[in-house]
């Protein structure tokens, strides 16, 4: 048994570049929005496998056999499914501020959700499996988001700044409750028990912005954030959800881990994203779907939290590991080529002769974002392809000339 190519699904959310995907693959655009290019077994868009019979879901086949595919410490842990999910994420609009469960949560909510006879497929319907969802985003070139929340006394100076009115009570209220009092408050306030509020201000908010070169700690960079927030949702609450939040800028290379609870919103750029195998969104505004406000209030760690900045650390020869607390997944990139043709985006470089050893006795995808890399009796990847390598498929090379990144189940942390 060696790897498998795998046919992967694009989904075309309205947030999507329309662009991005198509320039990593070399294909041409498709003129409509494509946001994220999914890689493993999720049952909301699996991706497929052919053996000689025909293209099957890869989560049909790690079901026939799962003590193959996903060998027995995986099985063991996780069952009989594939316990992550990789993705090529390209976001040219922001993305809805949101929130994870627990893994407690999560299947509580499920639970709940199903004896309300409440359709997977409802619009209005939270908790479509029963994981959990750590992440990780790890950035292709340059990638703007907002991660956790801010100390709410510099949020409090930071709309001081703007002389609004409208944020008078909530400015109060962010310099003297509890922070995590006052977050709730306020954020909750101008979602639901203060809407008419918050959407004023969300109509306000952009004129007085542009007023400001800079505002209280924050940088020119953070104001064009929020700008672009409020341009792609005009009028929506959760711009203040929004400006709550740490902006966060990521240059190639360099990654950031997602914890349940912490509030998040991806704003511009592409990156490789790797989570547990769950479509668990819990949303906080910036958003034409549903949000439940009461529901969200029950999952948001409301501490001020600082970005959980992720450095890749070696993992063995030519292989680079971003190391986070999950247990369902870990992601390492691989830089195969000739030292001699290095660039300012490889940290570590092999000679495509000799090339990597990839082994592990779990289930492993190996996404290529650059260039060409071989398997050895397996397939060749090009740009935005991606292999599935079973966990009885024994040591494989991977050479080339290329940058890949490569998922698997961490062993025991």
């Amino acid at each position: 048994m060696t790897a498998d190519l795998l046919a992967t699904t694009v989904r075309p959310y309205a947030w999507g570049s329309t662009t991005a995907l198509a320039e990593l693959t070399g294909r041409p655009p498709t003129g409509g929005p494509e946001a994220e290019l999914w890689m493993g077994a999720h049952p909301g868009a699996p991706s497929r496998i052919d053996r000689g019979d025909g293209a099957e879901p890869l989560d049909a086949v790690i079901a026939r056999d799962p003590a193959t595919e996903l060998g027995p410490r995986v099985t063991g842990r996780f069952g009989p499914q594939l316990p992550f999910l990789l993705k090529v994420l390209a976001a040219e609009h922001a993305l809805s501020v949101q929130v994870h469960p627990t893994l407690a949560q999560a299947a509580a909510g499920y639970a709940a959700e199903d004896a309300a006879g409440t359709p997977l497929d409802a619009p209005h319907r939270i908790y479509r499996d029963r994981n959990h969802k750590p992440e990780l985003i790890c950035a292709l070139g340059e990638f703007d988001a907002l991660c956790g929340f801010r100390d709410p006394r510099a949020t409090a100076e930071l709309w001081q700044r703007l002389d609004l009115p409208v944020l008078a009570p909530w400015i109060d209220t962010l310099r003297t409750a509890p922070a995590d009092t006052a977050l709730r408050t306020v954020l909750t306030g101008a979602l639901a028990e203060d809407r008419a509020r918050g959407e004023q201000a969300a109509a306000e908010l952009p004129a007085a912005m542009r007023k400001l070169a800079t505002g209280g700690d924050l940088d020119a960079a953070s104001w064009a954030a929020y700008l672009a927030a409020a341009r792609d949702y005009p009028g929506d609450p959760g711009l203040l959800a929004a400006m709550l939040l740490n902006h966060v800028h990521l240059g190639a290379g360099q990654a950031l881990y997602l914890d349940a609870g912490v509030p998040h919103a991806y704003l511009r750029g592409l990156g490789v994203e790797i989570m547990a195998n769950s479509d668990n969104v819990l949303r906080c505004g910036l958003t034409p779907k549903h949000v439940d406000t009461a529901a969200l209030a029950e999952v948001v760690d409301f501490r001020p939290t600082a970005p959980h900045h992720t450095p890749a650390v070696p993992a063995g020869s030519g292989e680079l590991e971003f190391l986070t607390p999950a247990e369902e997944f870990t992601l390492s990139r691989i830089e195969l080529g000739d030292p001699a043709g290095s660039d300012a985006r490889s940290d570590v470089r092999l000679d495509a002769r000799f090339g990597v050893r990839i082994d592990d006795d779990g289930p492993q995808l190996l996404l290529c974002v650059r260039g060409t890399a071989h398997l050895d009796d397996g397939p060749t990847l090009g740009p935005g392809e991606c292999a599935y390598v079973p966990a009885a498929s024994g040591p494989l090379r991977l050479a080339g000339d290329a940058t890949v990144f490569r998922a698997r189940v961490p062993r025991a942390r």
